[in-house]
This record gives structure tokens, sequence and C-alpha cells, in this order.
């Protein structure tokens, strides 16, 4: 690490779980973050402000007046560019040694396969089913670790997926994906604007310790969250031997 690099990032080398070794890990990572929105926006800052080398940001919306209540990423100069782009600007003011590639495009499942491949740690910051099942089977095919987090009304949820570890379950080993789920937009439910900041920062405190090896994963764990008493549930989840998409990987 170069003197700047010291000093910027200290107060991670001061941490025994970190240190040096840890920091040089996550500098020389590669994160994807697929959804730069509510989610993707702490995710997304949190990352690049902690040092990680490459981050490649999936998103082919752009940025309304309606997000500004909660995707912090963004700004009102910015509104009618891609998120995607927005990101990326928002990244380089807080630490323009990162190297992020935007990627304005819809997450479908070929280019999914070609992303995962390249990732170190992939984050799942999307709003829909399909594409969380798309993220999913890609990491498991791939075998790179998926930090998942959703967020509606005032309820969220977080957790760890790790095809490298053979006792962790995939994303549909919970949801599986032929269940009907009702899929809900903030459009239409709303959602209180900390929310997705609390469960974004989550996701990038799980990337963050996943690349530097530093405590103890959300692997095999479901957190929730009920932002309107502020209570937090932990549920133990497993892997489910007739699982579809993963039974075959371990």
């Amino acid at each position: 690490m170069t003197d700047d690099q010291l000093l910027r990032y200290s107060r991670h080398i001061l941490l025994n779980e970190i240190g040096i070794e840890g920091q040089e890990q996550i500098l020389s990572s590669h994160a994807l973050i697929v959804g730069a929105g509510g989610l993707g926006s702490p995710v997304a800052l949190y990352l690049g402000s902690a040092g990680v080398g490459r981050i490649t940001v999936v998103d082919d919306d752009v940025v309304d007046m309606t997000n500004l209540q909660r995707q912090i990423a963004h700004t009102m100069a910015r509104v009618g560019q891609p998120k995607a782009l927005s990101a990326q600007l928002a990244i380089g003011a807080i630490n323009p040694e990162v190297q992020v590639t935007p990627i304005v495009a819809r997450a479908d499942a070929a280019l999914l396969d070609q992303l995962v491949a390249q990732a170190d740690v992939v984050l799942d910051c999307c709003d829909n089913f399909a594409t969380r099942h798309a993220i999913n089977g890609a990491c498991v095919k791939h075998r790179n670790p998926l930090v998942s987090g959703a967020a509606i009304r005032f309820d969220g949820q977080i957790s760890v997926y790790d095809p490298r570890d053979n006792n962790s379950p995939c994303y549909a080993c919970v949801f599986p994906p032929d269940t009907t789920f009702e899929e809900t937009r903030c459009a239409t439910m709303g959602v209180f604007a900390p929310l997705v900041g609390l469960i974004g920062s989550m996701q990038a405190a799980e990337a963050l310790k996943l690349l530097s090896t530093a405590g103890r994963p959300l692997t095999g764990r479901l957190l929730m969250v009920d932002g309107r008493s502020m209570e937090f549930t932990e549920v133990r989840i497993a892997r489910q031997a007739g699982c579809q998409v993963c039974r075959t990987a371990h």
C-alpha cells in the first residue's frame, strides 16, 4: 500500500480482524453490485469508501425524482441519468482510486453468467424475484458468495448465500423459484427511507467481511428487521437436498 492508502484506510488497519493483510485483500477485490437504487446506493458508497479495488454496477434504470427520498448515491443534478453512471460518479467523488465499471443494462442470465464469473463477491440489490433467482443461479454455477438484501415498507431482510460452503443454502433453497410470491414495489407499497440504508449498509459490511475474512458472515442465517419497532429476528436456514438449483453443485 502507498502512504496515502495507509492513511486513508488506517481505521481498518487498526482493527485486528482486518489489519494490513485484510485491507490489501479488499483493495485487490472485485465486487459486483446488481441494482443501484435504495440498497445499491449505500452498498456502492461503502464498498467504494472502504477501497474495494474494482466495482461493477449493473442497472438499467434512470434517476427519478421519487428516488431521491432514499437512494443516497443520486442527486438532483443527475435526475434523468442512468443510475449506474450516477453511482460511478458518487463512488469517484469519495474514492477516485476505485475502478468502477457501470453497465446500463438489465441483468439477465447471459450477462450475469459473464459478470459473476469475474467477481469475488456479488451483492443482490435488485427489486424483483426473477432477477434475484438469475443472480443466485450464476453464483451457484461459479461458486461465488452472494449477499442478498431486500426492503419494503418498514420490513427488511439480509442473508449470505455461499456456494463454497457445503452447508450453506442458496437463495432458491429459502425462496423456491416455483413458489408464487407477491411482487411488492416501492412505487405502490412505499418504503421507509432509512430502512434501505440500514439493509444496504449491512450488505456492504457482509461483503467486506467476506473479502477480508473478518468476523463471521450471515451464511445460513436470515436476519429480518422490523423498522417500526427496530426489532431484529434471526432465523436459521438450511440447504435443501431437493433444491433444483444447488443440489448438484455441492
